[in-house]
């Protein structure tokens, strides 16, 4: 049975699924926390915008336009003095809330204010909310929402491929069947968390005849698979017998030409005391080299693939489901993070200034 893909959403908002220019507005990831130290300012590009980000005094990463609002100085040339950040050129110093406070050839400093990006650190990431103020969390995994958490990074991958392609990867269960062989039935259901968060549950028994299905069904007969996606671009993928759960958070960031920065991050539930130390290092130890040995496969299709969902089937419901449930998210544009508008409204404009100068003339 075909699905019409232009029936999936009615929302007169840009499209943003497989859209090499937009993504959501949300948390995206941007660099390990042990890779920026006390003191130190780093130049940085997220999502197609120039940031530079540095830690203070207080240990707080703080993240900020690239260019001095001045005469444009790159400010990870610059220096951090306690909290604050010093461009290199003029030697104008921005506080972490990006406020001018100090030009050194006048008295007293001018209103001027320095863009500044919220931020958070988890999982061991340093992460950037796109937008003014923060409306959800950072990702996070459901059934450790709160409780302590250890995490270690997996791989990193720059993929051939618009981060829409690998997001959906995990609901594909014909993929499932097809290039990982396994033969149990895959029957998703979804529940959405809110705007920005939606989860896809395989509650179907566990009756395949794959090694990895047979090693896993004497400790559960319906193991877990779940899929949680944040902000279209995030995705934490959970599944083990109910003794043991997996978690591999997929972390993903669009670049230009739609193409992907993937960084692989594992996560599991802190255990305490020494045993617990080394308990969680063989339990993330196992699960890089699971996830890692899982993907291959995934990623040579990802460097060829030619990406186009034009003739969605029954089995793609799971998929289709992901794609309204993007739509209905707020869409932003590569480089400039600036709400996406529709083309209607773009050409409006356009004809409107047209018409404006036109009679100027």
């Amino acid at each position: 049975m075909n699905v019409n893909l232009q029936n999936v959403n009615s929302n007169p908002k840009p499209r943003i699924f497989n859209n090499p220019e937009r993504f959501v507005e949300g948390w995206y990831w941007v660099m390990p926390s042990k890779h920026l130290r006390v003191g130190k300012v780093k130049a940085v590009t997220v999502l197609g915008r120039e940031l530079a980000i540095y830690r203070g005094k207080n240990k707080t990463a703080v993240i900020v336009d690239a260019y001095c609002p001045h005469m444009g100085a790159h400010l990870a040339e610059g220096k951090v003095e306690g909290n604050e950040l010093r461009c290199f050129f003029h030697h104008w110093k921005f506080d972490d809330q990006g406020f001018c406070v100090e030009i050194p050839c006048l008295n007293e400093p001018i209103p001027v204010k320095l863009k500044t990006w919220p931020t958070a650190e988890k999982y061991g990431m340093i992460w950037v909310w796109t937008g003014e103020v923060p409306k959800q969390p950072l990702p996070f995994v459901l059934e450790l929402e709160h409780k302590e958490c250890d995490a270690v990074f997996g791989s990193y991958y720059f993929i051939n491929s618009h981060p829409n392609a690998v997001m959906i990867n995990p609901i594909d269960a014909q993929h499932l069947n097809t290039v990982h062989k396994l033969t149990s039935d895959i029957h998703f259901e979804k529940q959405e968390l809110n705007q920005n968060a939606i989860v896809f549950t395989n509650n179907t028994p566990n009756n395949g005849n794959s090694l990895l299905e047979k090693l896993m069904r004497p400790f559960s007969k319906n193991s877990t698979y779940n899929i949680c996606y944040w902000y279209g671009s995030t995705n934490i993928v959970t599944f083990g017998p109910d003794c043991f759960h997996i978690h591999v958070m997929v972390a993903i960031r669009l670049t230009e030409g739609g193409k992907s920065e993937v960084q692989i991050i594992l996560i599991s539930k802190k255990h305490q005391g020494i045993f617990g130390w080394f308990y969680n290092r063989f339990v993330l130890w196992l699960t890089k080299m699971v996830g890692k040995n899982f993907v291959q496969d995934d990623l040579k299709i990802f460097e060829t693939i030619n990406f186009d969902l034009k003739t969605p089937i029954k089995a793609d419901h799971s998929i289709m489901e992901f794609v309204n449930h993007l739509e209905r998210q707020k869409p932003l544009m590569l480089k400039t993070w600036q709400l996406a508008r529709s083309q209607n409204v773009e050409i409006k404009e356009t004809r409107e200034k047209w018409q404006d100068t036109k009679s100027n003339d």
